[in-house]
């Protein structure tokens, strides 16, 4: 005969992880990619309107995004307050001429801006400007 067929064999024990691997690395790339985005559309930020605006010069600028809960997003990362500081003196060490864009929610506490602002400040960090939208005339 070409082949046996033995009755006393327990079968394959081994399972293939193979495809598993490949299933689980593929979700891990969707989930780095999608997580950044996904943040930032759960934090949404409405500013307050303006007729007119600071913000002229293209110096380096670090976008800062205070919610109404008071979180505190530095450059698209969310951050602790520890952690915020810890940012602040290491850009006051490297790049004391940064200027910061603060995009404060309209229903954020004015403590919390007035906070971020004081933070900067104590980092000898002082070009900063509130963003506003601008309205649109009405003629």
């Amino acid at each position: 005969m070409a082949g046996k067929f033995d009755l006393d064999d327990e079968g394959i024990n081994d399972i293939n992880i193979t495809p598993f691997v490949d299933v689980v690395l593929v979700l891990l790339v969707i989930f780095m990619v999608t997580a950044p985005v996904m943040l930032k559309e759960s934090l949404k930020v409405n500013l307050p309107k303006t007729l007119t605006s600071d913000i002229t010069t293209k110096a380096t600028t670090i976008g800062v995004a205070i919610t109404k809960e008071g979180q505190i997003v530095l450059s698209g990362k969310l951050l602790s307050e520890e952690g915020l500081v810890d940012e602040l003196k290491k850009i006051s060490n490297s790049a004391p001429e940064t200027n910061f864009l603060i995009s404060a929610d309209t229903d954020s506490r004015h403590g919390d801006v007035v906070k971020f602002i004081d933070l900067l400040k104590r980092n000898n960090l002082n070009r900063f400007a509130l963003q506003v939208e601008k309205i649109k005339d009405r003629q």
